[in-house]
């Protein structure tokens, strides 16, 4: 729920906060029954930290792929870009995480979704030379042509990278 700018935010005691940091931290560590459990008492599956990063955010940088299915599964949204304008599928391509990335996918994450600034995973896959997760995304369905609010597409950032795999994988792509 918005706010307006003079609606004072409310205030969380103590215990709260406390509470909330050892969520995050479920999510962070792959905890994955626990964070189910809480899910079942009536915990929202999007909750947010204060970067931003929901739950299936974190435990997509983190590389657990069973969480993150389960927090999907339970009704997470894995489109909910953090504060950075990152999405957890672009989270997972950074980090080389293949089977998150996997999981988001086959659980609805939009293979070119993007943030604000219009980076896709397959940007940030094509960046860091994620040569695997390049080819998973676009047997997926990825558009290697798409552009970002700057217009660089997934070869062009890669190159700029001076990433040494993926820009001739990706221009391999194109001329076929």
């Amino acid at each position: 729920m918005q706010q307006d700018s003079d609606t004072p935010r409310p205030v969380l005691d103590e215990d709260t906060i406390a509470f909330a940091g050892r969520v995050f931290q479920l999510a962070r560590s792959g905890y994955t029954a626990e964070l189910l459990e809480l899910l079942r008492m009536g915990l929202p599956a999007n909750l947010r930290n204060d970067k931003g990063d929901t739950l299936v955010m974190l435990a997509a940088y983190h590389g657990h792929a069973g969480t993150v299915r389960a927090l999907l599964e339970h009704g997470a949204d894995p489109e909910v870009a953090n504060d950075r304008g990152q999405t957890p599928l672009a989270a997972a391509a950074f980090k080389g995480a293949t089977e998150t990335v996997t999981a988001l996918l086959d659980e609805g994450a939009a293979v070119d979704g993007a943030g604000p600034d219009g980076r896709t995973a397959l940007m940030t896959a094509a960046m860091f030379n994620r040569t695997d997760i390049v080819a998973l995304l676009l047997a997926r369905g990825a558009d290697p042509a798409r552009r970002d609010a700057s217009g660089h597409t997934a070869e062009t950032i890669a190159r700029a990278m001076n990433a040494p795999d993926t820009p001739d994988q990706l221009a391999g792509r194109r001329q076929a």
